[in-house]
């Protein structure tokens, strides 16, 4: 195998540069093949004929739909009343808030499938609500962004889907599946550890469980939790694909908001498909350009190269395993999640399959990852949106938000050394 150590060194080194210069990572990612394909003196129509294999795909028009399903349900009263059904759950508990906003978090997230809409959505209700009731801003704020990264794993994760294209054609029921275990883990590790917190700084706990309160706030919330159904019950079941089942759950959430909740109007609608539109053109022109990186990566042996030069370091399945986590917890700092996913999945996927990782634990090792991420400087999305919601300082959400970065690596240790935890439902679903 030729190695051309000259190309590989412009194409990564070119991109790292610009990175750091923070230049829009979709732009890093095209210039930096070009100049690639320049060098090795390719024709450059490879560039457009790349850009249309990396967007050509089925699987990927589900992306846009799930975007907009999340943006119409998030503006739509959705999360006042996710809020209630959570309140009437788990608000009894000592740090009741807290937990109320945990396990919001989970039901929003398998709405939206977004972090950063949840931490935007849920945060501006939330965290203002629990500084009132007497909890520290900052340990409001922490709860709220680490919640948040739940929505990642539960489907329909629009993430999730990005990586199916990018490992190759992976089924996306098998991974929203896959998902739900170990976002119920995470969700369940933040509420002990918020549960610890709140026992050490006696915040409140809310009113005693009522079955009758939480069946009203069920009955109220059913609309919002049927979209959820749609989309995982029609794929399982093989009604449809999710891109179809996406699709279907855009009108729903569309009649949900207008006509059911009516807290969304048909002017609101046109402003919403229009942020719509501003976000998905970031992440479609990512994913163009990121299938020219993918190829140049593939034509220099890329994959191969880091697979050997890791692999020389050792061959120990359990440091292998952690040296893939750690790689991909470094990226998280410094690019955002559909870069990550898109970027190392050509490379990092083969070496966990050498290892005994599948596609499907890989799937959600990469999601949780990239969650985590999100909230860590000087790229964390979530972080930033959960600053400027409560006001609090990143330097003081980062401190209060130690123990709960505790609570997700444990959880990412569970699901990267057991991997029951992400392929038992799965299985029991037939994939």
């Amino acid at each position: 195998m030729e190695v051309n150590t000259t190309a590989i060194a412009i194409l990564l080194i070119l991109f790292l540069v610009m990175i750091l210069l923070r230049i829009q990572i979709a732009f890093a990612v095209g210039i930096a093949s070009t100049a690639c394909l320049l060098y090795l003196g390719l024709p450059l129509t490879n560039v457009c004929q790349q850009m249309v294999k990396g967007l050509n795909s089925f699987s990927l028009m589900a992306v846009p739909f799930f975007i907009t399903m999340g943006c119409l349900m998030g503006a739509g009263g959705i999360s006042d009343k996710i809020i209630a059904l959570a309140d009437s759950l788990v608000g009894w508990m000592h740090g009741g808030l807290a937990m109320v906003n945990i396990v919001a978090s989970y039901f929003f997230g398998g709405i939206s499938g977004s972090a950063t809409a949840d931490t935007a959505s849920i945060g501006k209700l939330m965290i203002p609500m629990m500084v009132n009731a007497g909890y520290d801003a900052d340990f409001s704020t922490a709860v709220t962004i680490t919640s948040s990264v739940e929505g990642l794993l539960v489907p329909p994760s629009h993430n999730m889907v990005i990586y199916a294209t990018a490992a190759g054609g992976v089924s996306v029921g098998a991974l929203f599946m896959a998902g739900y275990l170990p976002g119920a883990l995470l969700a369940i590790s933040l509420m002990v550890f918020s549960y610890v917190i709140s026992m050490k700084r006696n915040y409140p706990r809310g009113d005693g469980f009522q079955l009758k309160v939480f069946f009203r706030q069920l009955i109220k919330s059913i609309w919002a939790l049927l979209a959820i159904l749609i989309v995982v019950v029609g794929v399982v079941m093989g009604m449809f694909t999710a891109t179809e089942s996406a699709a279907i759950a855009v009108i729903y959430s569309l009649i949900v908001s207008l006509a059911i909740y009516k807290e969304l109007t048909w002017k609101g609608v046109w402003k919403i498909l229009g942020e719509c539109i501003e976000t998905l053109s970031i992440v479609l022109i990512l994913c163009g350009t990121s299938s020219i990186f993918g190829y140049c990566l593939t034509y220099l042996h890329v994959p191969d190269l880091a697979a050997t030069a890791i692999t020389s370091i050792t061959t120990n399945k359990i440091l292998l395993t952690l040296l893939i986590n750690l790689i991909l917890l470094l990226l998280g700092c410094i690019m955002d999640m559909a870069p990550i996913i898109l970027i190392a999945t050509p490379i990092l996927f083969p070496l966990a399959q050498s290892i005994g990782i599948g596609a499907i634990q890989f799937g959600v090792m990469m999601i949780l990852n990239c969650g985590i991420g999100l909230l860590t400087p000087p790229v964390g999305t979530c972080l930033f949106i959960g600053s400027a919601v409560s006001g609090v300082k990143i330097e003081k959400i980062v401190k209060a938000t130690l123990p709960f970065y505790a609570a997700m690596l444990i959880v990412l240790m569970l699901i990267s050394f057991i991997p029951q935890i992400t392929l038992i439902i799965p299985t029991l679903c037939g994939y």
